[in-house]
């Protein structure tokens, strides 16, 4: 699959869009009209640095507001157009994007549309251009791409063709399946962009709420289908307007949006390998195995296929002072398993749960902010995390294809190798490989810790690490999304927001479908994130982003108030919940009196549905982690989602109250 992307995708000038194009590895570009106007480079040293950053300029847009005009303006008109065709000679562009009129139109007659398109496309042939007509979702009189393809059929000239961009046609929720009656040498072009689903006029949807493939709710797999089993063989090219992606870093964005077509592409292959086209059904039926897959002119490459992680490995906490976290996990009921022996880190664990502290050093910003107020709130944080997986190998393939960097961590003989790569936040992301048991084979790495009481050893063995939620930089938070569901084959929920002191907060739930991974991704408001400072791999140093906005583990234990009861007694700081809130739940829930007081007396706090109940507890934050004790019992699926205001005010007074006495 040819892949391109429209320069008005992206921030900076024009310079800079195609620089970062070619490093992300596009094949193409398409010019955006505005990027060409306001740049100091000529049409010719446009076209000779396209040819040395080995890119293809594959389409000029747009053109608008042409059809369906008195004669007068069709004359105007064509005089426009053929500055632009001569302009795209400079270029060595051979292709423009027309728009269905939204501004001049003024006769509804598709005969004279025909007429108009017929003169425009007449004009073009002497240029040796093509004009890619295209259905605007809000066009006058042409807001339907069949309508658009009629024109085309009408007009029947060889430089007149259809441009097919999915947010037109998914927005309005036109069939897409009509597609694969076209004639392929009709489609001259095709664009791609996903979008939330909102209810909003289509026109400020289109303009600021456009996301890359695989951020939002279109299903443009079906799409592709539809234009792979047309017959069409030209580039798909990205059109996504957005606010946030033109604020964002060039390259970084780049790299996302070519993510997207590399996830796009696998699930592309995949929809057409599961809805075999009604003329190949028989055949396929009678063929043996995945062979009977047909083929078509587009060739769509796929990636290496992994199946979801089992579970959670370990959790990484990196902190410059690891005194708090060390005191934090014991109180928990967790047990110093000892240090690496070649590394500046330690394992702590709890039955099947596992926390490394990484000792790296602050870095010189760290240390620089350690005069600040709350200075243990910049040298603390979630650096890393464990996934078992069947074959780290594979899946570490998987994900560099789909242009994850490398994070490898330095190992010595006889130790565990693990395949590693970072998220978009900077996360490192490290795939172990699994056991049935539980297990980690790396754990015997570690050494020299005390001996490990009896009731220590039994005291939660079932625990695991229910989930982790890590805070997202506010540009950044659609492309992590993608990120976990093409790397991680996890599956986004529906999002949530949840009230805080400071705003809104996001909260995007990524999960298998056995819920032995649950992973929270928070898009934490503005004025709580930070720029970067240092993360690190397990046992390793390395440099990513700092964050101020609280992050945690999520452990679940079969008895919470067992578990809290003995946290208490070794000294735990739990967060403190006012007796508002307990008043509450008692009206909402009706709870019995001795529950509610053991409820109340320990910090905890409660859920409950159709399904089961929820008891957790949060613990004081150390840096920008604090860590969450869970309890799910029955079929509790959730998070508490009704505390989490309780948690956000609760660490708002903290955090205030120790920058007021500091």
């Amino acid at each position: 699959m040819r892949t391109g992307i429209a320069t008005v995708c992206l921030a900076g000038t024009l310079r800079e869009k195609m620089q970062a194009c070619a490093v992300a590895g596009f094949d193409g570009i398409e010019i955006f009209e505005q990027d060409l106007v306001t740049s100091p480079l000529s049409p010719e040293d446009v076209r000779k640095l396209a040819a040395d950053l080995g890119l293809n300029l594959d389409l000029y847009q747009p053109f608008r507001d042409f059809d369906s005009v008195p004669e007068d303006l069709l004359a105007a008109n064509l005089r426009r157009a053929d500055a632009k065709f001569r302009l795209m000679s400079r270029l060595g562009m051979d292709t423009m994007l027309l728009c269905s009129n939204v501004g001049t139109a003024t006769i509804d007659d598709d005969d004279l549309r025909a007429t108009q398109l017929s003169r425009l496309a007449h004009l073009a042939g002497e240029h040796g251009v093509k004009v890619a007509y295209e259905a605007l979702a809000w066009g006058k009189y042409v807001n339907d791409y069949e309508h658009a393809h009629r024109l085309v059929d009408m007009v029947d000239h060889p430089n007149l063709g259809t441009c097919l961009d999915s947010f037109h046609i998914l927005s309005r929720d036109w069939d897409t399946a009509p597609i694969e009656a076209f004639n392929p040498e009709k489609i001259f072009f095709v664009q791609v962009a996903d979008a939330p689903k909102l209810s909003m006029d289509v026109l400020s949807w289109s303009r600021h709420y456009r996301v890359f493939p695989g951020e939002g709710q279109f299903e443009l797999a079906k799409f592709m289908g539809h234009v792979v089993r047309a017959g069409y063989t030209g580039p798909v090219s990205l059109e996504v307007f957005n606010d946030v992606f033109r604020q964002s870093d060039v390259e970084r964005t780049a790299v996302d949006a070519m993510r997207s077509l590399i996830w796009l592409e696998e699930q592309s292959a995949a929809w057409l390998e599961a809805n075999p086209a009604p003329a190949e059904g028989e055949e396929a039926s009678k063929a043996a195995g995945p062979a009977a897959r047909r083929r078509y002119p587009m060739e769509l490459a796929t990636l290496p296929r992994v199946a979801e992680p089992a579970g959670f490995n370990f959790a990484e906490v990196r902190a410059g002072d690891t005194a708090g976290l060390e005191t934090l996990l014991g109180q928990l009921g967790f047990a110093f398993n000892g240090r690496h022996r070649t590394k500046d880190v330690q394992l702590w664990t709890m039955g099947h749960a596992r926390v490394i502290i990484n000792e790296e050093p602050a870095t010189a910003a760290g240390a620089a902010l350690q005069q600040a107020p709350a200075a243990a709130a910049i040298s603390a944080a979630i650096s890393a995390v464990g996934f078992d997986v069947d074959s780290p190998v594979i899946a570490a393939a998987r994900a560099q294809q789909l242009k994850a960097p490398a994070v490898p961590r330095k190992s010595q003989a006889n130790e565990e190798v693990f395949q590693g790569f970072a998220a978009p936040d900077s996360t490192e992301i490290f795939l172990c490989q699994g056991s049935p048991d539980g297990t980690a084979a790396w754990t015997r790495e570690f050494g020299d810790g005390p001996g490990v009481p009896a009731e220590d050893r039994a005291g939660n063995p079932g625990a695991v690490i229910d989930h982790v939620n890590l805070a997202q930089p506010w540009q950044h938070f659609d492309e992590a999304v993608l990120f976990y569901t093409s790397a991680l084959a996890l599956e986004p929920q529906p999002f949530a927001e949840v009230a805080s002191p400071t705003g809104l907060v996001r909260s995007q739930v990524m999960l298998t479908q056995d819920r032995g991974v649950r992973l929270v991704l928070n898009l934490a408001p503005l004025l709580q994130q930070e720029g970067p400072t240092g993360a690190s791999e397990p046992g390793a140093s390395g440099t990513g982003h700092r964050r101020t906005y609280q992050e945690h583990v999520a452990f679940a234990v079969d008895d919470l108030v067992a578990t809290a009861r003995a946290a208490r007694d070794r000294g735990l700081d739990f967060l403190r919940i006012p007796a508002n809130y307990y008043e509450d739940l008692d009206a909402r829930f009706e709870l019995e009196p001795e529950f509610l007081a053991t409820l109340r007396e320990l910090n905890l706090l409660y859920d409950r549905d159709a399904d089961g109940e929820f008891l957790h507890f949060y613990t004081a934050t150390v840096g920008s982690v604090f860590f969450e004790m869970v309890e799910r019992r029955g079929a509790y699926d959730g998070y508490g989602a009704p505390n989490a205001p309780v948690r956000h005010a609760v660490q708002y007074d903290h955090l205030h109250h120790l920058t007021r006495t500091s």
